[in-house]
């Protein structure tokens, strides 16, 4: 069976370009000591399931630039006769170097970090070039000025904003389509655990607008997973003080909830895992990005994409368990 008919494509809002369901994140797993082996195994096994978008910013490693350094030695090496068939996004907007031109959304951030990015993944351009975040002391008229200068000049083919709350949001598309700026795509956390995504309006705004949505931490890191079923693992992320993931956040509360969720994954031959995934999809969003650091949990995540369906039921109880956390 061919990769590409193993996976779902959408069409990211109203442009041209089709989106895979499911996006590998090269952020953990990818750092200056990782395993290159595992690295570039875990890239393979995404592109045979049909994952053909690999999703990156400046800042990943977690040491900035490592993630896009391993990731391009790869992608030289092993997928340099692949990349037509390939997706290739990264971003800008976090701390990545020292001194006052290293962070924000100037001008002069967004277009040096997009070359330095460049230059680390050993590419002549990435197919989406994003703002990592909205930054209150740039006006968003520049940054999408440069955003435009980035697609212009060859460097990017499209342009997309992370993070943005709804004005900015909004300000942001609206200043798009006054420059002919290819904005196609808004990038947000969203999962049952994080519906921010929907309930401020931006997921709305987005789709109105004929802009694709691609989400990430839709397993909340690890929270939506039997991990954390039985309490805090000694060799979790949770268990070392992850900066992402707090000890504080594993409450008596959200371990019922978790329990109770996982019950009706049981009850849909889904892990909980899966079903967190089938959910975020079925609530519309164009694409997921997945965090790995085993191939085996790519695997298993694609397969969330066989059962997208849900029946009222399962919809309402999932509703009515998560009421209890509010």
């Amino acid at each position: 069976m061919s990769r590409y008919d193993q996976m779902k494509y959408v069409r990211c809002g109203n442009s041209g370009l089709l989106l895979p369901r499911m996006a590998l994140g090269c952020w953990y797993s990818f750092a200056e000591f990782d395993s290159p082996e595992n690295m570039s195994a875990l890239l393979h096994q995404a592109f045979d399931l049909g994952i053909t978008y690999f999703d990156l910013a400046n800042n990943y490693g977690p040491q900035n630039g490592a993630a896009e350094t391993n990731v391009g030695k790869i992608l030289k090496s092993e997928f340099a006769g692949y990349r037509d068939e390939l997706l290739i996004a990264t971003k800008a907007g976090h701390q990545m170097w020292d001194g006052p031109y290293g962070d924000g959304g100037s001008r002069k951030y967004m277009l040096s970090s997009l070359d330095a990015s460049l230059k680390r993944l050993q590419l002549d351009y990435v197919d989406i070039f994003y703002h990592h975040r909205y930054d209150p002391n740039t006006p968003i008229e520049e940054t999408m000025l440069a955003l435009k200068q980035a697609v212009d000049s060859g460097k990017t083919l499209y342009a997309g904003i992370s993070k943005y709350p709804l004005d900015k949001a909004k300000e942001a598309i609206e200043i798009a389509k006054r420059i002919d700026l290819p904005l196609i795509v808004g990038q947000y956390k969203y999962s049952l655990l994080a519906q921010d995504f929907a309930g401020s309006g931006v997921k709305k705004l987005i789709n109105d607008e004929g802009l694709g949505s691609v989400v990430f931490s839709s397993l909340a890191q690890g929270l939506l997973t039997d991990k954390y079923l039985g309490g805090i693992p000694a060799d979790s992320r949770m268990a070392k003080d992850n900066r992402f993931l707090k000890r504080e956040t594993l409450s008596d509360e959200l371990v019922v909830v978790l329990r109770q969720l996982n019950e009706i994954a049981a009850s849909r031959s889904q892990s909980l895992a899966q079903m967190s995934l089938s959910w975020v999809l079925h609530q519309g969003a164009n694409t997921l990005i997945i965090g790995a650091s085993k191939t085996q949990q790519i695997i298993d995540n694609v397969r969330a994409l066989d059962h997208l369906d849900f029946t009222s039921d399962e919809l309402d109880r999932i509703h009515i368990l998560l009421a209890t956390l509010d």
